[in-house]
C-alpha cells in the first residue's frame, strides 16, 4: 500500500509542469506589462498598471514586483501570481528608475521632476529620506555590499554617490551628457554610467570615485547622433557588457576588461533596456518605437526572434 501511494505521488509530481521563467516588460504608452515566457518566447499575459510604467524590478525573493508608474507619481507593488496591485508606495513626483537595497527592504527612487532621490521603506511604506541630487535624476544603482547608492542626473551630467548609512551625498563625479543607467560590476570594484547624448559609458573605480576608462561607440552606417547608450547588462562573470544604443537600433558587445567594443547586433527600433534569461543564454531587449522585444542568442551574438508587445516597451525584468 505504501509503495502504491509513493508511486502514485511520483507520477503526480512528474506530471506537474515546472513554471517557466518569465521576462516582464513595461509598456509606457499602454499602461500595461507584457509577460514573456522564456521557453516559448511568447507573450502569455498582459497586465494593467498605473499610468506610464517604466522602471520595473522584483523583490529579491520574487514575491512582489515593483513598478514605477511615472505619471501616477507612485511605485506600485504587485502580486506577480495574480497581477493584482497590492498597494502603492510613496515615491515623490515622476519616479522613473529605482533600485532595491540588498536588505530587500529599502527602495532608492529617482524622482525626475523633483531633483531628489527618495528612499522608501517597503515594509512600513514610509519615506525614510529625501536626498537632493542634480537636475532630472534618472539612473539608480546600489553596491553589492549595500554601502553606496548612485543616482545619475540627466541635466547636471553627474553621478551622485550616496552613503546609505547616513543617506547623504559624499561625492559627485562628472560624466558625459545625459547620463541614463548605472551599475556596479566586478563585485562592486567598478561603477559604470551610460551617457545617452554623450554617446559613451564612463567607468569609475568605486573605491576612489576616480574615472578609469571611457567606452565609445561607432556603428557603421549610423550617424553618431543616433548612437545613444542607455541600458546595459553583464554576462556571467562580468566578462562582457551588452549595451542598448537607443535609436541606432543596435546593441553593442563590450569586453568588460579591455573596454573595447567587439560586436554590434541589429535589433528593433529605439532599443532601451534589457533583461537576461536565468542562465544568461538569451537576452531580451525592449524596442520602444517598433513596439517589440528582440531575443538575442548571447553565445552567437545574433538576434533570433522579435516578439510583439505593447506600445513603447521601456523596462524589463527577469522572473526566474
Amino acid at each position: 500500500m505504501v509503495k502504491t501511494s509513493l508511486t502514485a505521488l511520483a507520477i503526480i509530481l512528474t506530471a506537474v509542469p515546472s513554471m517557466a521563467a518569465e521576462i516582464w516588460v513595461t509598456n509606457e504608452k499602454d499602461d500595461t506589462i507584457s509577460v514573456i515566457d522564456v521557453d516559448s518566447l511568447e507573450v502569455t499575459r498582459t497586465i494593467p498598471t498605473g499610468e506610464r510604467p517604466r522602471g520595473i524590478i522584483f523583490s529579491h525573493d520574487y514575491s512582489v514586483v515593483y513598478i514605477c508608474a511615472s505619471d501616477s507619481d507612485a511605485v506600485q507593488v504587485m502580486d506577480p501570481e495574480t497581477g493584482k496591485i497590492l498597494h502603492d508606495l510613496p515615491s515623490g513626483e515622476d519616479p522613473e528608475q529605482f533600485v532595491l537595497h540588498p536588505d530587500n527592504r529599502h527602495l532608492y527612487i529617482a524622482n525626475e521632476d523633483d531633483a531628489i532621490t527618495t528612499v522608501v521603506d517597503t515594509q512600513t511604506r514610509k519615506v525614510v529620506a529625501q536626498i537632493s541630487v542634480g537636475v532630472e535624476p534618472e539612473g539608480m544603482a546600489v553596491s553589492p555590499d549595500g554601502k553606496v547608492a548612485i543616482t545619475t542626473s540627466e541635466t547636471t551630467n553627474m553621478a551622485h554617490w550616496i552613503d546609505t548609512s547616513t543617506q547623504k551625498l559624499f561625492a559627485n563625479t562628472l560624466v558625459d551628457s545625459r547620463p541614463r543607467h548605472a551599475e556596479f560590476v566586478k563585485d562592486g570594484a567598478e561603477m559604470w554610467v551610460s551617457s545617452e547624448i554623450g554617446g559613451t559609458i564612463t567607468v569609475f573605480d568605486a573605491s576612489t570615485q576616480a574615472e578609469k576608462g571611457k567606452i565609445e561607440f561607432e556603428v557603421q552606417g549610423v550617424h553618431p547622433d543616433r548612437v545613444q547608450p542607455v541600458g546595459f547588462e553583464f554576462t556571467n562573470g562580468d566578462t562582457h557588457a551588452f549595451v542598448a544604443l537607443g535609436p541606432s537600433n543596435h546593441v553593442a558587445v563590450v569586453n568588460a576588461d579591455t573596454y573595447e567594443v567587439e560586436d554590434y547586433i541589429l535589433v528593433g527600433r529605439r532599443v532601451w533596456h534589457m533583461a537576461f534569461s536565468p542562465d544568461k543564454s538569451l537576452l531580451f531587449t525592449t524596442n520602444g518605437v517598433s513596439g517589440d522585444v528582440t531575443v538575442i542568442d548571447v553565445a552567437a551574438r545574433e538576434a533570433i526572434k522579435s516578439i510583439k508587445v505593447g506600445r513603447f516597451p521601456w523596462g524589463a525584468a527577469l522572473r526566474p
